[in-house]
């Protein structure tokens, strides 16, 4: 198997154990409201709590991208996500920080300025000059699968084979991404983008497909409605149930754990840990 790692601004780090990504979601409508982040002086707190409680990543983000959310403008993206970067930059100088976006423009400034990893919902697929702001750069960038747009994706999404489709969808990306000069490619399923409850658990229970090619795989399932809805709670419900699937995907080779719930996916990565120290 390759070498699964992290590169970014001079930095690099090969992944042998997996590890917690926090989500900062500097926006007034995201699906989970306690994740919600909306000034400098919040995001330092939760930061300084997410890196305490396990976190080795830190992701910001500027836009919902949940089901039926409207889109705004890159300008207005960077505006949000901007000083929040600086401020946990300077205060977290060690700290591995990925900028949630599409947008080229967003990317290139975040990068500017020391962010290291770069998730694109998109692939690089809704603005086209993605791939030049990003290629020949020493960053980490992940390229998630999403069927249509998130304010319509939702609306009877169709597969002849939702894991042939995804799965060779991720590859061709990825490999032609690689060809053009990006650094250091992840792939992420796009758990409820553009994809049915059926969809998204066929996905879950093939995850191990993902996490055997070269790339390394994260899952971001973190109280979304595949889990909620399935459980007919709410997403201030679903935290236990995501523990369970979080363990699950870790036994299928993920190796980045996208969550809100920082210290919850620490306490499954020790399970985790255990579980496999009697493998050695």
């Amino acid at each position: 198997m390759p070498m699964i790692q992290l590169v970014g601004h001079s930095k690099k780090v090969e992944i042998v154990k997996p590890l917690i990504m926090g989500i900062l979601n500097i926006t007034p409508d995201s699906y989970y409201s306690e994740s919600r982040v909306l000034s400098v002086e919040h995001a330092l707190r939760v930061a300084e709590q997410m890196l305490k409680d396990g976190a080795s990543i830190l992701d910001i983000g500027g836009q919902s991208s949940r089901p039926g959310s409207d889109r705004i403008s890159s300008m207005d993206e960077l505006n949000r996500v901007f000083p929040i970067v600086k401020a946990i930059r300077k205060h977290f100088p060690e700290t591995w920080i990925s900028v949630d976006t599409y947008f080229a423009d967003v990317a290139k400034s975040c990068i500017d300025i020391g962010v290291e990893i770069i998730n694109d919902i998109s692939f690089g697929e809704d603005d086209p000059q993605m791939l030049s702001a990003i290629a020949n750069r020493d960053i980490t960038y992940i390229g998630m699968h999403k069927k249509g747009n998130p304010k319509l994706m939702q609306q009877s999404p169709h597969y002849d084979s939702v894991v042939d489709e995804v799965f060779q969808y991720l590859i061709d990306r990825s490999n032609a991404f690689k060809k053009a000069g990006v650094q250091n490619i992840w792939i992420d399923a796009g758990f409820g983008f553009g994809k049915t409850i059926d969809h998204n658990y066929q996905l879950f229970f093939n995850l191990n497909l993902f996490c055997q090619s070269e790339f390394g795989v994260l899952v971001g399932i973190s109280r979304k409605s595949m889990i909620y809805k399935l459980l007919e709670i709410n997403a201030e419900e679903s935290l236990n149930a995501t523990s369970a699937l979080n363990l699950l995907a870790l036994e299928k080779g993920a190796k980045i754990l996208r969550v809100h719930d920082v210290k919850a996916a620490k306490e499954v990565l020790k399970l985790h840990d255990a579980l496999h120290n009697f493998a050695q």
